[in-house]
Order: structure tokens, then sequence, then C-alpha cells
């Protein structure tokens, strides 16, 4: 929220409504099942990528496009659109933004990784209509939990599946952000959610 806040006080993204969606509160098993927000389970901190809980993840995903869908229904072009967010959000946003059946303006991920990556083909749309979005991802090197290599591998991924993703690397950063990285999202939504004039609005 003070992200949008501070855009807010400069000028910036006046056309743009921005809308933070709480994670649910679940059990999460390297919580000891006690219960916390999250937008799925984690199994496991050894090795992110491979804890799927799929039954959680796709909930989430169906979510992300019913708050996408709601604001098509304003009268809100999907390619007016762009979903993003941080760790598990910008994990949940990079699955939502591959596998939907509309074209997004864009979607980002940060300090984020690739959900599914095993299977993830199986959920991709026949002609996935968001191959030519640019897609921008962000993470530290010195990130402990959600590892740099996995960041890395995700955009190596998301490249082999045709998405044209920037990856940018942020040095001795660990798992926040940092002025700098927040200077290159706005970068890129600025480029993905251009002011429209009066009386235009999108949607991040």
């Amino acid at each position: 929220m003070p992200l949008a806040q501070n855009w807010r006080r400069r000028g910036k993204f006046e056309e743009v409504a921005f809308i933070f969606p709480n994670a649910p509160t679940i059990p999460i098993t390297v919580n000891f099942h006690m219960k916390m927000p999250g937008w799925y389970d984690i199994t496991t901190f050894d090795d992110l990528q491979a804890a799927h809980d799929e039954v959680g993840i796709l909930r989430s995903r169906d979510y992300f496009n019913s708050l996408v869908a709601a604001e098509i229904a304003k009268g809100i072009p999907s390619t007016r659109i762009v979903v993003g967010g941080f760790s598990q959000g910008g994990a949940i946003s990079l699955f939502t933004g591959a596998t939907s059946p509309l074209q997004l303006g864009g979607f980002f991920g940060l300090s984020a990784y690739l959900l599914l990556h095993h299977k993830i083909r199986d959920f991709l749309p026949a002609s996935p209509p968001n191959k030519d979005t640019p897609v921008f991802m962000a993470h530290g090197d010195a990130d402990p939990t959600v590892r740099y290599a996995w960041g890395q591998q995700t955009a190596a991924a998301l490249k082999a599946l045709g998405f044209a993703v920037d990856f940018r690397t942020y040095r001795g950063l660990q798992h926040s952000a940092d002025p700098e990285e927040i200077d290159d999202l706005e970068t890129y939504l600025l480029a993905r959610l251009p002011p429209l004039g009066e009386g235009g609005e999108s949607k991040a």
C-alpha cells in the first residue's frame, strides 16, 4: 500500500486503480501446520520449487483470474490490467499471467519463482495470449528465502516457453525490495500502463 501512495504523491499512475488482495489464512506445513496468510501451502523451505500444493495454487490462480474478470466487467480492457506481487504473491502472479486465457497488460514477480514448473505446460492455453506480453522479474542475489538461482531458473523456464522476460539482479539484496528495484518496477509499469488521458483507468 505505501508504494502506491508514494506513486500517488509523486503524480504517478493517476489513472490506475491499485488492488491489493489479502491471502487467505490457511495451515502452512513449515509453520507446524499453524494457520497464517498464504496463497498456497509451503511444505519445505529446502526447495520451494519442489513444494507443489497444486490444489492451493490453482485455487489462488482462479481467484486472481476472478479479480481480473471483475475489472473487465467494469469496462477495463484486459490489456490495461497488470498482475504482480512479491514472494508468494509474485509466484502466483507469474503463474496466473503465464496461464491466463486473456491478453494482459503485463505481469511481474519480485523475489518470486515458477509454480508447478514441472507441469506448467499442462496449464498453458493452446495459444498463450501473453507470449508477447513483457514480463518483469526482479531478484536479490543474496536472497536466503527464495534463492536467487530459483529466480534465474524461473526466468529461463519462462523464456523457454516463449515468454518475453526481463530479469533484473540486485547485488546484495536479501528477501526484500530496494529503491533501485522499485524504480525499475515503476519504469516497467509506466511502459505497460501509459496515461490514457481524461476518463481512462487501468488496474494493477
